[in-house]
C-alpha cells in the first residue's frame, strides 16, 4: 500500500505541475512541441522566424499558420511562414519549446513565456520567464550541454 500511495502522490503533483505550468506535448514523428496545457499552437503564437530575424519575440497571426512536428505554428507574416516552411529546424526552439533551463538544470519539460528568450549561434532557446532566463545565462553553455545530452531521453515522456 504504501508504494501504491506514492505512485499516487507522484501522479498528482505531476498533474497539478503540468497545470500550473502550462505543459503539454503532442506525440509526432520528431520531438515533442510545447503547446501549452489545452492548445495546439507552438510558443504561444508566437513567430518562431521572427526571434532570429528581428531579434525579438512578434505574436504571429492566425492568417498564416503551418502545421509542422504535431502542433501550429503562427507567423507574423507570410515570408516568415515560407521561410520556416523551407528550414522549419533552423527556427524552431530547442527542446521542442520547452524551458531551456529546466530541460538543461533538472530534466525536466516545463512551459515558457515567449517574451523570455535568447537565440545563440542561430538557435532559439526559450526560458520559464526573464527570472529564469537570467539564471540560464550565468551558466548557460553548461545547460545547453546537459540539456543536449538528456533531452533525448525525457522528450517523449
Amino acid at each position: 500500500w504504501r508504494n501504491a500511495n506514492n505512485v499516487s502522490r507522484l501522479i498528482l503533483r505531476t498533474t497539478i505541475a503540468a497545470a500550473l505550468f502550462g505543459v503539454a506535448a503532442t506525440a509526432t514523428a520528431g520531438s515533442p512541441v510545447n503547446t501549452g496545457l489545452f492548445g495546439s499552437t507552438a510558443i504561444k503564437g508566437y513567430d518562431p522566424v521572427a526571434y532570429q530575424t528581428e531579434g525579438k519575440a512578434v505574436k504571429g497571426s492566425g492568417d498564416h499558420v503551418y502545421d509542422w512536428n504535431g502542433a501550429k505554428w503562427q507567423f507574423a507574416s507570410q515570408a516568415d511562414l515560407d521561410k520556416f516552411k523551407s528550414a522549419p529546424d533552423k527556427y524552431a526552439p530547442q527542446y521542442g519549446g520547452y524551458c531551456a533551463y529546466a530541460v538543461g538544470a533538472k530534466g525536466e519539460k516545463v512551459g515558457i513565456d515567449p517574451e523570455a528568450f535568447t537565440v545563440l549561434d542561430g538557435k532559439l532557446y526559450l526560458n520559464y520567464s526573464k527570472d529564469i532566463r537570467e539564471k540560464w545565462e550565468a551558466d548557460r553553455d553548461n545547460f545547453i550541454k546537459k540539456g543536449d545530452a538528456i533531452w533525448p531521453s525525457i522528450k517523449d515522456k
